[in-house]
């Protein structure tokens, strides 16, 4: 069994959401004597994530609403290394997409090809097309899933039909095909988001 982890490291001076910096972490540590302690101060869409419907819909489902089955579960990567800009939804029209997928957009943010400003993201004609496909989730190898579009489009079509959203994956060593997922996000409680750590496993795994 192969367990390959998509997480992002968390560390001072890592990639942030566009550049911002008031989502920078902060890390202190302090050691006395044998006892060493370290506390970390983040903005909670730093890094791999999971977003829940309040980060963009007013009055919006929480964090903790989300059950774990949904995260734990049978995945599909997807290869879109050869889109510029946007994914479309004639860039997925042709994907072995079906009802109930948990989908992982691959493309040229995982291996450092795109900016903090121009990275490549989800548009709002293909999050439609997903939402049309009957997805049950999908996650993206960039700190956002979409930039760019005026009102927010593309996460408020996906939170509007209970699509859950994975933010800053890393899918650089990761092949298209069929994983199982595990996505762990920290157990906050009414939060719009969660940092998580997420692992592929190859193969598909009976869960439960």
């Amino acid at each position: 069994m192969k367990i390959i982890d998509i997480s992002i490291p968390i560390y001072e001076g890592m990639p942030t959401y566009m550049d911002n910096p008031a989502n920078q972490p902060i890390i202190k540590t302090n050691t006395h004597g044998y006892i060493t302690d370290t506390n970390v101060q983040m903005n909670i869409h730093t890094g791999t994530h999971i977003d829940a419907p309040l980060h963009m819909i007013e009055n919006g489902e929480t964090i903790e609403t989300i059950n774990l089955s949904r995260l734990v579960r049978p995945c599909k990567v997807l290869d879109l290394t050869h889109v510029n800009n946007r994914i479309t939804a004639a860039d997925l029209q042709d994907l072995p997409i079906v009802k109930d997928d948990f989908l992982l957009l691959k493309t040229k943010n995982s291996f450092g090809e795109t900016s903090s400003m121009e990275f490549i993201f989800l548009a709002e004609d293909g999050a439609q097309f997903l939402v049309d496909k009957g997805i049950d989730g999908v996650g993206i190898d960039t700190l956002g899933i979409e930039r760019s579009q005026t009102g927010h489009p593309t996460h408020k079509a996906l939170f509007s039909n209970d699509v859950l959203i994975v933010e800053g994956l890393n899918l650089k060593e990761v092949s298209e095909g069929e994983y199982t997922m595990i996505c762990a996000p920290i157990k906050l409680q009414n939060t719009e988001a969660a940092p998580a750590r997420v692992m592929l496993i190859e193969g598909n795994l009976t869960i439960g």
